[in-house]
């Protein structure tokens, strides 16, 4: 029989950030369980809480090679997965105002083309995201998406934090440019 290898070693996670998805599968394994109840404590909805750490491992795969080191990895995904829950917690409130807001005003239902031109909006600032570079497009995303600061980015990923204000610099300013002429030409 093959010996086991613990899952959280700093070994295995050599081979995680390598791209071997057979070392990913056992971290996965040990992690899941774990931040899904954390999750359901903090969303208070086990469903949601499955989709919210699934959506975190789906991220932390696209981001493997910039994973932390062993002992970081804890706190890494429990920041991820509580971001994950609080960006759902966030939605599901507005949503609800929002909801609550048309059903007591009919006229508020007229605010919905506005709710289109967002809707639009967001397309845009997809797209420009996507234009960016992928080291450019990771340092925003960690910023905004995870909530990370510029010292848990550069830690993250290995890089000072000058790096990651250079980097962050470069992201708002293409993105402003790129919206500008978006919204511009529509």
């Amino acid at each position: 029989m093959a010996p086991t290898v613990d899952p959280l070693s700093p070994d295995a996670l050599a081979r995680v950030r390598a791209g071997e998805r057979d070392a990913f599968e056992p971290l996965f394994r040990v992690w899941y369980p774990r931040l899904a109840e954390y999750a359901a404590r903090l969303l208070g909805n086990r469903d949601a809480a499955e989709d919210a750490v699934q959506d975190v491992f789906v991220a932390v795969w696209s981001r493997h090679a910039s994973l932390p080191e062993a002992s970081k990895l804890a706190a890494y995904l429990h920041r991820a997965v509580r971001n994950r829950a609080l960006n759902q917690l966030r939605h599901q409130r507005t949503a609800g105002r929002w909801l609550a807001q048309v059903e007591a005003d009919p006229a508020v239902a007229a605010v919905a083309e506005t709710s289109l031109e967002h809707a639009e909006l967001e397309g845009a600032l997809r797209a420009a995201l996507a234009d960016l570079s992928p080291r450019v497009r990771e340092v925003f995303q960690l910023s905004r998406d995870q909530g990370l600061t510029y010292p848990e980015i550069a830690d993250t990923l290995g890089i000072s934090v000058k790096t990651v204000e250079t980097l962050m610099g470069r992201a708002l300013r293409a993105l402003r440019s790129r919206l500008a002429a978006r919204l511009e030409s529509g």
